[in-house]
């Protein structure tokens, strides 16, 4: 199916699909704005194949444009409003988008400004719509969702539309380096959208928390296209906030609550965490990242009523891929991934492409419906990650034990060699994590003119107590890994970058190293 069809199917029900703050939006009702807008795209000159930049926070309007763009055959280009100049300039011109649809401000930077000035950079880009105030002679979205539904028109759009074709062009958040655009298909986000809901047994009673951003596949996939697949509500919030997500979670009664782990950290930690109505959570995901053994804690002594899953997927998997499994212990939680979910394969290969047997350390591949259609217009770097198999090769670092579950070792490109040795952050990262002075940890390998490289890791003291100082990390280090291990630097701060879905940017912490910045 397509996911126009699958929204389609929706409409027939009787209930809410959007929570918007104090307002609610059926499925019946967003389905005929999504027509609407799908009509304005048409009476634009959008059609089946065009990209479409979309810019804006998690509204239904921004919902209505990409539903719409599935719905006729376009593709959307996923931008998030904290990309400026550069990341814009090479996004839109890589995908080679005909038309931005974007929102005025956000966050105190005037976008409508912005792109009346950078049309020269981006020829291409031959239409402007925005959601509010624009520049003279672009749209707006009130004129795009003004027409009645064009029937005839929608229908032929329709007929043209295959599972396989692509839905948008989702770049990499870039944590490790420049950016790639997966293509993601119909096909594709529909099973695991549909996995994982299998997975968790989400129906029509549940309601899912949308903070996550929907230029990312926890927005998009792990939490819209999971609630349209299995009838679930979705509670809005135009971006995240521990505040406005604790609020949500009251107001709406949110039964599952996904997150990258430093949201989890920043609600947990937030003064009115004790003082929330929080009972309602029936189930804590977090993605993103590995789950730390003393967030799993926190998370469990937080929302005790709660059970914790960790959900492991990437862009290329156009979501969740591995999720830990219903019946998984706290302990196995923190220690490991979780297992493939649906009818997905996983298998871990050496650096021949060679199976490996359990508990040896290897690339994580994945293989199934979910796997994305390869890199927009890079057809070296699609050959290299999307294998003529069907394998997709994850850059990820696991060991499968006996029963499928899949620990963690780290990222291909994040290992370093300390002394000769592999060095895999994360290992020491949860070892850190575990330190009760230690809210947060991220290391990188750096260069050491005796040792090749070093470790240097960024601690983020918990609020509220001492922090900790370097000696007292090298000691607890020592004391607890083998020496080689041992991170030879230590930077004690109040934060660490962020990418725009919440993880912690490691190749901005290793560029800002090789810039000097350490020396200043």
């Amino acid at each position: 199916m397509t996911v126009g069809a699958v929204l389609e199917n929706a409409a027939t029900r009787d209930k809410a699909f959007l929570h918007d703050g104090g307002e609610t939006v059926t499925f019946a009702a967003f389905d005929e704005l999504t027509d609407r807008v799908a009509t304005g795209l048409l009476a634009r000159g959008v059609g089946h194949g065009d990209r479409i930049g979309l810019l804006g926070l998690n509204t239904p309007q921004w919902l209505a444009v990409f539903f719409a763009a599935a719905r006729i055959g376009a593709i959307v280009v996923p931008l998030n409003v904290r990309y400026r100049e550069n990341e814009l300039s090479y996004m839109l011109g890589q995908s080679g988008a005909r038309i931005v649809i974007s929102v005025d401000t956000a966050g105190g930077f005037d976008f409508a400004a912005f792109f009346d000035g950078f049309r020269e950079q981006t020829p291409g880009v031959t239409d402007h719509v925005f959601f509010g105030e624009g520049f003279a002679g672009s749209g707006t979205f009130d004129e795009l969702a003004a027409s009645p539904p064009a029937s005839s028109a929608l229908a032929e759009a329709r007929r043209s539309v295959d599972p396989d074709d692509p839905l948008m062009i989702l770049y990499t958040s870039g944590t490790t380096g420049r950016p790639k655009g997966a293509v993601i298909t119909h096909r594709s986000i529909l099973a695991s959208a549909s996995a994982q809901a299998a997975h968790f047994g989400t129906d029509e009673a549940d309601v899912l928390l949308g903070h996550l951003p929907f230029n990312h596949v926890g927005g998009i996939t792990c939490t819209i296209m999971a609630a349209l697949v299995s009838g679930a509500s979705v509670a809005l919030l135009p971006a995240f906030s521990p505040d406005g997500a604790l609020r949500a979670v009251e107001q709406h009664r949110v039964t599952l609550l996904s997150g990258v782990p430093t949201m989890f950290v920043l609600m947990l930690g937030h003064e009115t965490f004790a003082a929330r109505s929080l009972s309602s959570v029936r189930t804590c995901v977090a993605g993103g990242s590995n789950v730390e053994p003393a967030l799993v804690e926190a998370i469990r002594r937080g929302f005790p009523q709660a059970s914790l899953h960790g959900l492991y997927g990437l862009s290329e998997s156009s979501g969740a891929c591995v999720l830990s499994p219903l019946e998984d212990a706290p302990e196995t939680v923190s220690r490991t991934l979780g297992k493939v979910i649906g009818d997905f394969e996983a298998r871990v290969t050496g650096p021949d492409g060679a199976g490996l047997p359990p508990g040896e350390a290897g690339e994580l591949q994945i293989r199934g419906a979910c796997v994305a259609a390869g890199y927009w217009d890079m057809p070296e770097e699609t050959a290299e990650v999307f294998h003529r198999d069907g394998w997709l090769a994850t850059g990820d670092v696991v060991a499968m034990e006996p029963d499928g579950h899949l620990v963690l070792r780290g990222r291909k490109k994040e290992m370093y060699l300390q002394g000769g040795f592999n060095v895999y952050p994360v290992e020491i990262e949860n070892l850190l994590t575990a330190h009760p002075k230690v809210a947060l940890a991220a290391g990188i390998g750096v260069p050491d003119e005796v040792l090749g490289e070093v470790g240097r890791f960024y601690v983020v003291p918990r609020q509220g107590g001492e922090p900790p100082t370097a000696e007292e990390l090298t000691a607890y280090c020592r004391d607890r890994l083998a020496g080689y291990k041992v991170p030879r630097q230590f930077v004690i701060t109040t934060e660490v970058p962020l990418t725009p879905v919440g993880k912690i940017h490691k190749s901005l912490l290793k560029e800002r190293y090789l810039a000097g910045e350490h020396l200043r």
